[in-house]
């Protein structure tokens, strides 16, 4: 079995020291890694064995760069972790097959709907997948009506853009909140506000921003690591996000959930996706698990697969090499807890990254 490498993109990305480790930890082969980041102070990069700041996704000389690397590193295979530059690979891969270098991506069309969390809601409820009740809104007058039929003031209701990275546009109205105990004891990046808070935002807002109105779950958080072969889910690992900063698990810990499990088969295969697919699902007020959204990329928090038996990152670069993948769904450990920290790299002359 040859020696590989292998480039990542979203280098300074917060998981991404947790997918430079499943890569490292590989026995069988030495792994080459190649880091891009558009931010010349990413911490991936002291991680890595060879480092290029990149391009935004929005560039036209974004894909033109990459490639442009995988030629002189003579890439095998390449992980991109930025969700707004999946579809400049998808749409791209051929280039990609012809310099010899394989991308972990889905095909367009899936991307598509898994990125929009409107068209996930809809083809979910249309095949039986449980979700939480949603309106997709175009006006203040449909914001407000969609948070009444939701049962605001009595009950909270959430909402977000239908296409949005991390808690970007996320926000959960409550009207029972303490305003004196949020300024005072709660960070600035809290989720919480009100309907009359929002109005002054929204209600004049032109364009107003497509969003989407939601049902709000109580319940405990889950997020899916899935390796799908071509729609064929392989290995499915949920995993309770026990503890939370900035949309980031900090405490996680591996949980065999049948119902979960089952879902996340049936949205993948549903959806013809492929590689490493992050799902996410919450449970509402009666225990039934939603799903809230899917990630259709290696997740940062996949180093918990590392721990609990299967390394996924490792399959999917297998996978797309179309090598046989050994590891298992009874390969993987339940119960299994992940604690982040945080750590530092350092710089040295303005080039050189040190652990």
């Amino acid at each position: 079995m040859g020696d590989i490498t292998v480039l990542i993109t979203g280098a300074g990305a917060p998981g991404a020291p947790g997918i430079i480790k499943c890569l490292r930890r590989v026995k069988e082969r030495k792994i080459r890694i190649i880091g891009v980041d558009k931010d010349i102070n990413s911490s991936g990069f002291a991680m890595v064995d060879g480092w290029y700041r990149g391009e935004t996704a929005e560039s036209e000389d974004f894909i033109p760069r990459i490639i442009d690397i995988c030629k002189r590193e003579c890439v095998d295979v390449v992980i991109p972790l930025v969700t707004n530059e999946l579809m400049k690979f998808a749409i791209n891969e051929v280039e990609f097959e012809g310099i010899g270098t394989k991308v972990v991506i889905s095909g367009p069309e899936g991307l598509r709907t898994a990125n929009n969390k409107h068209l996930l809601m809809q083809i979910c409820k249309e095949n039986g997948i449980p979700v939480p009740q949603f309106y997709k809104v175009c006006s203040w007058y449909e914001f407000e009506q969609a948070v009444y039929k939701l049962g605001y003031p009595e009950l909270p209701v959430c909402f977000k853009p239908p296409v949005s990275r991390g808690l970007r546009g996320f926000r959960i109205l409550r009207e029972d909140i303490d305003r004196l105990d949020l300024l005072m004891n709660y960070k600035p990046t809290d989720v919480y506000t009100t309907l009359e808070d929002l109005r002054g935002v929204l209600e004049d807002a032109t364009p107003f921003p497509e969003l989407l109105v939601m049902e709000y779950l109580p319940g405990k958080e889950y997020s899916v690591d899935v390796l799908v072969n071509r729609g064929k889910p392989l290995i499915v690992v949920p995993r309770l996000r026990e503890k939370l900063k900035m949309g980031i698990s900090f405490v996680g810990i591996t949980e065999d959930n049948d119902a979960i499990i089952e879902y996340s088969r049936k949205v993948v295969s549903l959806l013809g996706l492929h590689g490493n697919i992050g799902l996410q699902f919450k449970l509402d007020a009666s225990g039934i698990p939603k799903i809230i959204e899917s990630n259709p990329r290696v997740q940062g928090t996949i180093v918990l697969c590392l721990a609990a038996g299967v390394n996924l990152v490792y399959d999917a670069v297998k996978l797309a090499l179309g090598e046989e993948i050994t590891d298992s769904q009874d390969d993987v450990q339940w119960g299994v807890k992940m604690i982040r920290y945080w750590e530092e790299v350092y710089i040295k002359d303005d080039k050189h990254f040190i652990i």
